[in-house]
């Protein structure tokens, strides 16, 4: 009896030894003091093999809960899926006079719904005496942002006495939420003391706006002050490796996880997994999945998508295959979606119709924009344009941008003019602010010799401040990222990299290299048309590449637009030149390049 009534933090194991102990409390009479019971009642509130409903009757038949109890409530209720609860719950307990402590509100401002609840606790946090409580003003700090709040936060956050590192990151956290990232770095360097929560916040920040550069800084930074690396700040990191193919990089805090002894969860595994896909190394990707433990649908996913985007078609389904066979996964909507871009990228036409059916039919999966987008990029890629057209007037919702973008690309390639500008201008409606559409549908134009056409699309785009989105490729060489824009002359070494790459080009037009000017607006003269494609961002990174490393090795490029033909066919020449591999990540997919060939076999 006494293990049951002695309770840090609940003395049961499960619900039928609660009730147990809650029979025997009834029988001796103790089933109205709120300290004999508090040990049941934390248990079936709190415990995930506890019951909240009967905490709820268990509470209902006290005639006198104590704050203690009320408070475990306002806990159980905010990682429920009823915290609106708790508010009412919290009506009743000032209605008995019963009076809240420092426990009471971090809780309850966390299960607010409406910013006016927020700011009704705030002036009870105020009210009740606990103005200069951290740990309720830190969860304000928290909400408040959460609602968009900004100056309510900074005005806690200044008031606030004594913050703590908790507080100082919540305010840099908060920045980073809403995309205020110098203010969140300010917020960081002022920091009296750090710790590794508030580096993960700061370098997450980073990452999510896709400033890598000063993500890599402060993680450089991070290392020489000698803070731990823990399974957070490596999940981070691993992101911004991806984010940049960073692969020598990736393949460290890999290491640091397995020296570490940081456990290498379902979550971590596949950021691992999915670093080593988009770096690139599709094999030791291959093999860190076979080595998970356990096995979550994003793992599958991500390794089923890492086929997909290196044009292993035939491998993705065969690895979809397996996670139907071991059957402890069940295939969700984005199962579908990586195997149909497989079949997309692959030209596997008839699989991608069978997979599209087999995914209604077998698993009950309704297709999504993303499915029907996969779709019609599978049939334009194989230039079956009027059966993707079709497949967009029977789409049962409206077609989205993604989905005209990729009939648009393919009336371009196959120089279906008519289809082209008809979903051209609907695409520029659609999505007026991506150039991208717009720079398509001028070269159909062009291609076709309707210049007044195409000087009425950048006459369009110049009224509505559109911008051609710059091309820029990065490469990892010696543990740095070097990031090179089209024409760019910014980098230290560009008098010897542009000479780098005159002498690439001369040695390719041995082979037979002449520039391909098709994807250059062709209203421009010759000469004006081949300088642009000479210094491409992609060209430059490979001549870099070259020049820092020994003949033979694999150079590794992350671009941000489609590869160009013209630099498709100079990738697949220099690496036959320069006996050396080249693997190009594209907004799109995977290039691997080798001996005067590419991986996709020259359809993408």
């Amino acid at each position: 009896m006494s293990s049951c009534l002695v309770a840090p933090p609940w003395p049961c194991s499960s619900m039928a030894e609660a009730k147990q102990h809650h029979s025997l409390l009834l029988r001796l009479g103790l089933s109205a003091d709120n300290h004999a019971v508090s040990g049941i009642f934390t248990f079936c509130s709190l415990s995930k093999h506890g019951n909240l409903n009967y905490a709820l009757k268990l509470f209902t038949t006290l005639p006198n809960p104590d704050t203690f109890l009320y408070n475990t409530l306002f806990k159980a209720f905010s990682i429920s899926h009823t915290p609106s609860l708790s508010l009412l719950f919290y009506s009743h307990m000032l209605q008995r006079s019963i009076a809240p402590n420092s426990f009471t509100f971090p809780s309850l401002i966390r299960t607010c719904k409406l910013q006016q609840e927020v700011k009704q606790l705030h002036a009870h946090v105020l009210k009740f005496g606990f103005g200069a409580d951290t740990f309720a003003l830190n969860n304000l700090i928290h909400v408040y942002f959460a609602f968009g709040s900004l100056d309510d936060a900074r005005r806690v956050f200044y008031t606030m006495p004594h913050p703590n590192v908790v507080s100082w990151t919540s305010l840099v956290s908060g920045y980073s939420q809403w995309g205020l990232v110098d203010e969140a770095f300010r917020v960081f360097e002022l920091m009296p003391s750090k710790n590794g929560v508030s580096w993960n916040a700061m370098i997450a920040c980073f990452v999510k706006s896709n400033r890598f550069r000063e993500a890599f800084d402060l993680f450089r930074r991070m290392r020489v002050e000698e803070v731990e690396v823990d399974r957070f700040v490596a999940a981070t990191m691993l992101s911004a490796c991806t984010g940049v193919g960073a692969l020598e990089q990736g393949k460290w805090i890999h290491g640091c996880v397995e020296r570490n002894g940081i456990v290498l969860d379902s979550k971590l595994g596949t950021t691992i997994v999915d670093m080593y896909c988009k770096c690139g190394c599709l094999d030791t990707a291959f093999r860190v999945f076979c080595g998970l433990e356990v096995k979550g649908v994003s793992s599958w996913n991500c390794m089923i998508g890492g086929f997909a985007m290196h044009g292993r078609g035939e491998d993705a389904i065969r690895l979809f295959r397996e996670m139907e066979e071991e059957g402890m996964v069940v295939p969700d909507d984005i199962t579908f979606v990586n195997v149909l871009t497989a079949c997309a990228h692959s030209g596997l036409v008839e699989e991608g119709f069978y997979y599209f059916r087999y995914m209604v039919d077998v698993h009950g999966i309704e297709p999504t924009k993303e499915h029907y987008g996969c779709m019609v990029d599978l049939l334009a890629r194989a230039g079956r344009l009027e059966e993707a057209k079709k497949v967009i007037d029977d789409m049962p919702m409206s077609p989205d941008a993604a989905v005209l973008g990729a009939l648009l690309g393919a009336c371009r390639i196959h120089g279906n003019l008519e289809l082209g500008e008809e979903v051209g201008k609907k695409l520029i409606e659609l999505d007026p602010g991506n150039s991208g559409r717009y720079v398509i549908l001028g070269n159909i134009y062009a291609s076709c010799g309707k210049w007044e056409e195409v000087a009425g699309v950048r006459k369009l785009m110049n009224e509505r401040g559109v911008k051609k989105e710059p091309g820029f490729s990065m490469i990892e060489m010696e543990g740095v990222v070097n990031e090179f824009v089209a024409g760019g002359r910014d980098h230290p070494l560009a008098q010897v990299l542009y000479a780098k790459v005159y002498e690439m080009l001369e040695a390719i037009r041995v082979f037979g290299y002449v520039p391909d000017t098709d994807g250059v607006l062709h209203d421009l003269v010759e000469e004006e048309r081949e300088n642009p494609l000479l210094y491409h961002s992609e060209k430059l990174a490979i001549a870099y590449g070259l020049l820092k490393s020994k003949r033979g090795e694999t150079l590794r490029v992350t671009k941000n637009l489609r590869v160009c033909k013209d630099c498709h066919q100079a990738s697949k020449l220099i690496s036959k030149v320069y006996d050396c591999d080249i693997i190009i990540r594209d907004r799109n997919r995977f290039h691997h390049f080798s001996n005067g060939e590419c991986s996709c076999k020259d359809y993408w």
